[in-house]
């Protein structure tokens, strides 16, 4: 689907007449890192994995895309697909989508799992030393080699330009002062060893988001989601609930 002059690629399955969860992935990934999640849901929820734009097979945006940019096509593809007031599942650079998104449209719940909203210090802060403390990771391993695959698969020495700057203006954007606006209830999962989006920044964000409640995993990383996946689905399950509109 074309939003905002650029070719969105997306799956949308499960139980159409449900509410809707839309699953947000990280910086340098695709669907397949939130599909684990989408495929515990489809029973009971419609479900809506996307590329975002400049990842995965949905093309590059023409320009420089703010987070704002981001999350109005991400309403624009949600109206399009007659989706209102949808549960929003986002990793780090999908989760501050989902975190700035919450502000200005209608929300049911929002869950972020390790989700940056400040200025990020470096640029290897972000990308670098998380993509090394991955692969470290046993469970990613695990995980029919997709994780392993997909993490960090576009960082930022392989981005094209425009996914380059897109990069250095998602870095550079606090988002701090908007999350009051927030009115939805909503959920943190947090490694407790997160390297990129510090445990101490998550405990900021519980005090900030006014319904807000803060998951740890106690020496968990930047994909604490996947490395206790069935934990993370049983939070998200009691979280989330029965799928009624």
């Amino acid at each position: 689907m074309v939003i905002k002059n650029v070719d969105i690629n997306y799956l949308d399955y499960g139980k159409k007449d449900a509410k809707a969860i839309i699953l947000l992935h990280g910086w340098g990934q695709n669907i397949q890192m939130m599909q684990g999640i989408g495929n515990h849901f489809n029973d009971t929820n419609r479900i809506i994995i996307l590329d975002l734009p400049g990842f995965g097979k949905s093309k590059e945006p023409d320009k420089v895309w703010t987070i704002d940019d981001y999350a109005d096509a991400l309403k624009e593809l949600l109206d399009k697909l007659n989706v209102k007031k949808p549960i929003i599942i986002g990793h780090s650079f999908g989760g501050k989508i989902g975190l700035l998104y919450a502000t200005k449209y209608e929300v049911d719940k929002l869950i972020c799992l390790a989700s940056p909203y400040k200025k990020i210090i470096t640029k290897e802060t972000f990308k670098t030393k998380t993509l090394k403390f991955a692969k470290k990771i046993p469970v990613l391993n695990k995980l029919e080699g997709f994780a392993k695959k997909h993490i960090g698969s576009t960082d930022y020495k392989k981005a094209s330009e425009m996914m380059r700057k897109i990069m250095v203006e998602h870095v550079n954007y606090d988002i701090s002062d908007k999350l009051k606006k927030i009115k939805c209830p909503t959920l943190l999962i947090w490694g407790t060893l997160d390297q990129a989006v510090n445990i101490n920044d998550a405990y900021e964000l519980e005090k900030i988001i006014p319904n807000c409640g803060l998951v740890t995993y106690e020496g968990c990383s930047h994909y604490a989601y996947l490395e206790r996946f069935d934990q993370t689905i049983r939070v998200l399950k009691s979280f989330i609930g029965d799928g009624r509109k």
